[in-house]
């Protein structure tokens, strides 16, 4: 039995897009057969299950029953790969519940794989939250994520200053999600869709769609860079998948 693995998106801060970075996770282990779950912590209206509805389950992480509903049952079989979309700005809350309840000392101990995306915006106030975060990650993987996808400009932050807060975390690591079009953003929005079955032109139950041909390209294009970049950090040997023919039609690179 694979060993489980948890891999949790947020922020301390709204608005910095995690969920599209959640979303594009989830594409990612569909297409490389990466057996996964999903937790939507938007509690009660998730925005995660919206787009994959089969995968996702609503939970309320503030509560004890929805901890035991997430935590009691990693060891199952299949899927061996959790992904739990933190509500925006119960990151550091989210950490320190996992610290309560002993998870961070099971990943410590490697007997849980334990990823953290986080997920920055462009104040200085968000690189604080690396501050927040620097004392809940012995034993994790730590992904800063800067996410592009709402035209966010990062010119605010001096290279010294950023600087000054990665090092706090040893073998942190930077990913940079691309903006994507916005008409091609909007269109994946409307059709409810996760971005895999835009790209193939499939409805919400895999029915044939009519998706324009033009925007599909825009998101076929900007989902092999997300996903290049998921490739340079070998996210699936991180969760312990073995490498398979990936599927899907974002192969183009």
């Amino acid at each position: 039995m694979a060993k489980p693995a948890v891999v949790v998106v947020g922020a301390d801060k709204g608005g910095v897009g995690k969920t599209t970075v959640s979303r594009t996770l989830l594409d990612y282990f569909s297409a490389n057969n990466v057996p996964t779950r999903a937790f939507d912590t938007e509690s009660p209206r998730g925005t995660l299950k919206r787009f994959h509805p089969d995968i996702t389950e609503i939970v309320d992480m503030t509560t004890t029953a929805d901890q035991m509903k997430i935590f009691d049952t990693l060891n199952a079989v299949s899927p061996s790969v959790t992904v739990i979309d933190v509500r925006a700005g119960l990151l550091s809350p989210a950490l320190a519940s996992l610290r309560d309840i002993g998870f961070l000392d099971a990943a410590k101990a490697g007997q849980i794989t334990f990823a953290v995306f986080h997920i920055l915006g462009p104040s200085i106030a968000s690189l604080e939250e690396i501050a927040e975060t620097a004392g809940f990650m012995t034993g994790a993987k730590y992904f800063l994520v800067k996410n592009f996808i709402n035209d966010t400009q990062f010119f605010q932050w001096d290279q010294a200053t950023y600087n000054s807060y990665f090092h706090r975390i040893k073998d942190a690591t930077e990913l940079t999600i691309p903006k994507l079009n916005e008409m091609a953003y909007e269109q994946v929005e409307v059709s409810s869709v996760p971005f895999l079955k835009f790209v193939a032109n499939k409805g919400i139950h895999d029915e044939a769609a009519n998706y324009s041909f033009v925007l599909r390209g825009y998101v076929r294009h900007w989902l092999a860079n997300v996903w290049s970049e998921f490739d340079r950090i070998r996210l699936t040997d991180i969760v312990g998948s073995k490498p398979a023919a990936r599927s899907g039609g974002s192969s183009e690179k």
